[in-house]
């Protein structure tokens, strides 16, 4: 088990220097600096796409930091993009994963409302193939992540969202695609 963990760090490591490059390379000959932007953290419901929601799945631990690069702005007039890092911890010793990608956060008009969208790898502990209920097949150790929020900004720093994040292989290599849908709510503090 160890080994796995070990494992999970290293490609922890490998996104987030890959997530630190690839804005680093946005911000191009500006040479405009990666800024800790905003903390979140919240709690999910686990695998929620089995069917009713059950109260008893809320076991898993989220976690982000997403980064603010002042030249990424320019690139759409719509809101924000920031590069992100984070984990979803299952607390009940299912499927947990570490992850790293793209954010895009969409203001609603005047309103204190935002949507976001995000997109990026992850890497998880569980199983690749021949998982025991409520385990699943995820097939591939590196897997795309997804997320959609609908948030509102309670103030200027802080914020509260309902998330949807899921991840899977998307039939990019062999095995089976179960894949893993979780939904909960987050709080935002921004820096």
């Amino acid at each position: 088990m160890r080994a796995g963990w070990a494992k999970m760090l290293r490609n922890l490591t490998i996104l987030i220097l890959a997530a630190v490059l690839a804005g680093a390379a946005a911000a191009g000959a500006q040479a405009q600096p990666i800024v800790f932007d905003e903390i979140r953290g919240g709690l999910y419901a686990h695998s929620v796409d089995e069917g009713s929601f059950d109260a008893s799945r809320i076991e898993d631990a989220n976690v982000e930091l997403l980064f603010a690069i002042p030249s990424l702005d320019e690139i759409t007039n719509l809101g924000q993009l920031r590069p992100h890092v984070g984990a979803t911890v299952n607390l009940g010793g299912l499927e947990s994963m570490i992850y790293a990608g793209m954010s895009w956060t969409i203001p609603l008009g005047d309103t204190p409302l935002f949507i976001e969208a995000a997109f990026g790898g992850a890497v998880h502990n569980g199983d690749l193939d021949g998982a025991a209920y409520p385990r699943r097949d995820l097939g591939c150790r590196i897997i795309f992540h997804e997320s959609v929020s609908l948030g509102v900004n309670i103030t200027e720093q802080a914020s509260i969202m309902a998330t949807a994040e899921h991840a899977s292989h998307a039939s990019m290599c062999d095995g089976d695609n179960r894949g893993l849908t979780n939904l909960g709510v987050r709080v935002g503090w921004k820096f």
